[in-house]
């Protein structure tokens, strides 16, 4: 089950992403971070009351932590998906689960020694690089002289997705629940992004275009709460590799409404990214069954 959410924050993402690509036209990334922002916490005060969840935190840093990591890696992104080739800049991005992986068998490794029950899962370390191998196959990134500040912040933006993804599952592990962490990041949100419109400044509204705000907002609310879920409960590793679903997702937006090409390289990387997170599942249940998801 928590795989499923995972491919459901996925869908809800990448359909985020086809109204972003509508909106872009009408407003700059820092407003749709702050109408993204503004609208899931009106959305969340709603929620949480018929949920009679309080949105009162007894843990304030670690929601700030979450927020600063969260809104560095969405900006680190925007500013890399302007700077270099939208395969190049998803790719990097993309880039965070390798991270989580990473940071997880590292880590268990250094505290616990040879002995790391976490060492069981290594094969898991090598489905996730293959899913991202089918990443970069469906987007086949490219990288020109001049693009190696955006290569720097791309590359950036997935480490500090990782570290945001991570402090999910801990604050889930802490008992907060996942209304109250996606409202805390929600307001981050909208200051970062009313930060930026100081500097950047505000477009004018004009309709339909701004329509698409609203769509942004709830998708990425309805996103937050999934993948908030997936990482709460699920094998982190697994979860972080089905996070690349969401690529599938995308390319086929593509096809169907945009009118794109897939080559037979990007139908294999399809595949792959498939096959790994099949994979990667039955690995994480036959290595440790039914185990908790890992700490953090």
């Amino acid at each position: 089950m928590q795989a499923l959410w995972m491919v459901l924050a996925s869908l809800f993402f990448a359909t985020m992403g086809v109204c972003i690509k509508f909106a872009s036209t009408e407003f700059n990334s820092f407003e749709i971070v702050f109408y993204r922002g503004l609208v899931g916490v009106a959305f969340l005060i709603g929620l949480t009351r018929v949920q009679g969840v309080s949105l009162r935190t007894s843990l304030p840093m670690m929601h700030v932590w979450r927020s600063v990591v969260g809104v560095t890696a969405l900006t680190a992104w925007f500013y890399s998906i302007a700077a270099l080739p939208l395969a190049t800049a998803m790719t990097l991005n993309y880039m965070s689960s390798v991270w989580i992986a990473a940071f997880l068998l590292g880590g268990a490794l250094l505290v616990q020694g040879r002995n790391a029950p976490m060492r069981q899962q290594a094969p898991l370390f090598l489905a996730v690089l293959a899913g991202f191998g089918g990443v970069a196959m469906m987007l086949r990134p490219t990288l020109v002289e001049g693009q190696a500040v955006g290569a720097l912040v791309g590359l950036m933006s997935g480490i500090f997705s990782a570290f945001a993804y991570l402090q999910v599952a801990a604050l889930a592990r802490a008992g907060e629940p996942e209304g109250r962490t996606v409202f805390y990041f929600s307001i981050g949100a909208v200051l970062a992004g009313a930060l930026g419109m100081l500097f950047v400044g505000i477009s004018d509204w004009h309709w339909p275009g701004a329509l698409w705000l609203l769509p942004i907002g709830l998708l990425a609310v309805f996103g937050q709460l999934c993948m908030t879920r997936a990482y709460s409960s699920g094998a982190t590793m697994v979860v972080a590799n089905l996070q690349y679903s969401g690529i599938v997702f995308a390319a086929l937006y593509s096809l169907t409404i945009f009118g794109d090409q897939l080559p037979l390289m990007g139908w294999l990387g399809m595949a792959l990214i498939i096959v790994s997170g099949i994979v990667a599942t039955v690995l994480r249940d036959r290595a440790v069954p039914n185990a908790p998801a890992e700490e953090h």
